[in-house]
């Protein structure tokens, strides 16, 4: 049975809205991406008279043998995407085969550019990414173009096949460069309806599978998907941060010469890296900083030892809240210390929680290099990159911590302040990798804030 054929079924799609207690354009995008989020099912079966089986299409397990089999591999298909609620997305495999399925939470990216850059940011980590752009692929990979020597994400999944690399920059091909890595792709997707179905019922859990002898067990790989707890009370920085501290002096890149090195630090920076992509160490080297990278379970004591002009929380993976566990106490007491402090992403959310604040699961999370945000202390707007499934509850910021930045999208929080105590941190990625630089001020800013040192 059709989307069409419940909506009708259910007297057309004013009143559908009216039994769902969704509005009416809500049920227009059900029908144009053919999909109704399953939490909307048990009212459709109360109202409707239709059963589980009618309503998903499956066959009933007492039906005749001469019916097709419902987990038979599709014509062509190589590879399955296969959610928790038993969906079965199939396309073709690209990338490394899968000895294990990849399990985790199927989130979509709406960045026109920079896949490698958003495949290497280790605050994918525990995601399958679904890529709305169908180009995937069309401009190979480079090995000055990743945020991190792994790929964090545990699989991407593509609207068309990965085709051969049109760039002067191309080093290798993206599927062979999947390969390398261990990361597994799936390509004919529509990717439309996959997105449409996380914008409207949140991000499922899912499975990727691309096994090299073609065998699929999908009620498994739904019960594998089901299983999973998700991200919430998942503490993912651990498994992406360095094991120990080092020093970075690679500044950003410029055409011909490449990457610049900083040879000239005016300041010293101890970025606690929860997740750290390359590009934010870069920014804060062309800002005049040395820089050294210490663990993410790094205690107050030793960042202190390095003697920091100023401490910054990098971007991570995971939930805030388990790993503020032993991110807060450390956070704490460099604030006590007096030293400034500027966080991004998960350091936003960490930084929060330090000062008082709390987190909460966004039902879709922001991930692109289009999303609007307005700076409340200037007025003007940026368009900025964004990654993350979590923000900060404002209603539970303390006095004395304002509100600097906020979503245009949705109105979720986007950065704050704590004049006080020398601190700011903003949930977006400022340094642009990929997407705009609109926000390459706030290395300048919080550079500002080291030098300004209270009387």
């Amino acid at each position: 049975m059709t989307v069409d054929d419940i909506i009708d079924r259910l007297g057309g799609a004013d009143l559908t809205a009216r039994l769902l207690g969704v509005g009416t354009e809500a049920v227009r995008k059900w029908r144009q991406s053919k999909v109704i989020p399953a939490r909307h099912w048990p009212a459709i079966i109360a109202a409707s008279g239709l059963s589980f089986d009618q309503l998903t299409g499956r066959i009933p397990q007492d039906a005749s043998p001469l019916m097709p089999d419902p987990d038979a591999v599709p014509e062509g298909a190589t590879a399955a995407l296969v959610l928790a609620d038993g969906s079965v997305f199939w396309g073709r495999g690209f990338g490394a085969h899968t000895r294990a399925c990849k399990v985790g939470e199927v989130c979509f990216n709406t960045g026109l550019t920079g896949y490698q850059e958003t495949l290497t940011d280790p605050s994918y980590a525990g995601q399958i990414i679904t890529f709305t752009f169908p180009h995937i692929g069309n401009v190979g990979v480079n090995p000055e173009d990743i945020e991190a020597t792994s790929i964090a994400a545990r699989g991407l999944v593509v609207k068309q096949d990965v085709t051969e690399p049109s760039n002067w920059r191309a080093a290798q091909h993206l599927h062979a460069w999947l390969v390398a890595q261990g990361t597994t792709g799936i390509a004919g997707v529509d990717t439309r309806a996959l997105t449409a179905r996380i914008r409207d019922g949140g991000a499922p859990s899912g499975v990727l599978c691309f096994p090299a002898d073609g065998a699929f067990d999908v009620a498994a790989l739904a019960g594998q998907a089901k299983a999973w707890p998700g991200l919430e009370g998942m503490d993912l920085a651990q498994e992406v941060t360095c094991r120990q501290a080092y020093g970075w002096d690679e500044a950003e890149w410029a055409w011909p010469a490449g990457f610049a090195r900083q040879v000239a630090p005016v300041h010293h920076v101890v970025a606690v890296d929860y997740g750290a992509k390359r590009n934010i160490l870069r920014c804060l080297a062309a800002a005049g900083c040395r820089v050294t990278v210490v663990p993410a379970t790094v205690t107050a004591e030793e960042i202190l030892a390095h003697s920091p002009d100023g401490v910054f929380l990098s971007n991570g993976p995971g939930d805030p809240a388990a790993t503020g566990v032993y991110a807060v106490p450390a956070i704490r007491g460099v604030l006590a210390a007096g030293v400034p402090i500027f966080g991004i992403c998960l350091g936003h959310q960490l930084l929060a929680q330090a000062l008082g604040g709390r987190t909460y699961k966004l039902a879709r999370g922001h991930r692109g290099a289009n999303q609007p945000v307005q700076d409340l202390t200037t007025g003007k707007v940026e368009i900025t990159s964004q990654n993350h499934g979590f923000a900060v509850d404002v209603a539970s910021l303390p006095e004395g911590v304002t509100v600097t930045h906020t979503s245009l999208f949705d109105g979720s929080n986007e950065g704050i302040a704590c004049p006080a105590k020398r601190c700011f941190s903003v949930q977006y990625h400022p340094e642009a990798s990929p997407g705009p630089t609109d926000s390459h001020y706030l290395f300048r800013r919080f550079v500002d804030l080291i030098e300004h040192k209270p009387a």
